[in-house]
């Protein structure tokens, strides 16, 4: 699978996820709570493979205007992962507080995830070519396959 694919797919489990989230009642903490950690591995991978692997490879292929776009990404996933995520976390799932985090969190997903693929992944098909996008693609899935095996096992210890 091309790295842009494998990416889109993520966006869709992640999309599905914040759905399954935002329509979930105060009454069901329990899965909101299992939903909440559903989330937050999906994310934290696919962060890794966007930061890690695709936006150096966008980045070094492109100009000033796709450096911008790329910072633009990179501070967007800090929002996500180092401020919103962990409020969410902390913040009680039988709430109308959680309803209210969730709906935030789900917004700026959303506006990420739909610059991404029509702003960013377009110019990425071009910068970087089908070649390349399919070796990322081999990249990105090795290295889901240990971050997911990694996440277990930290939170399984946990």
């Amino acid at each position: 699978m091309n790295a842009i694919d494998l990416l889109k797919a993520d966006h869709e489990k992640v999309k599905t996820i914040l759905g399954q989230l935002s329509e979930s009642t105060e009454r069901a903490t329990k899965k909101r709570v299992e939903l909440l950690d559903k989330l937050e591995m999906e994310i934290s991978i696919h962060t890794k493979l966007e930061e890690e692997i695709l936006y150096p490879a966008f980045k070094q292929a492109g100009t000033k205007e796709e450096d911008v776009m790329y910072f633009e990404a990179k501070e967007e996933h800090r929002t996500v992962d180092s401020l919103v995520l962990p409020d969410l976390k902390e913040t009680d799932p039988g709430t109308p507080e959680f309803a209210g985090r969730v709906k935030v969190v789900k917004e700026l997903l959303e506006h990420h995830i739909e610059e991404e693929e029509t702003e960013m992944f377009p110019k990425a098909k071009k910068l970087l070519g089908k070649a390349k996008l399919d070796e990322l693609g081999e990249q990105m899935e090795m290295m889901k396959s240990s971050f997911k095996k990694e996440w277990a096992a930290s939170h399984m210890a946990a």
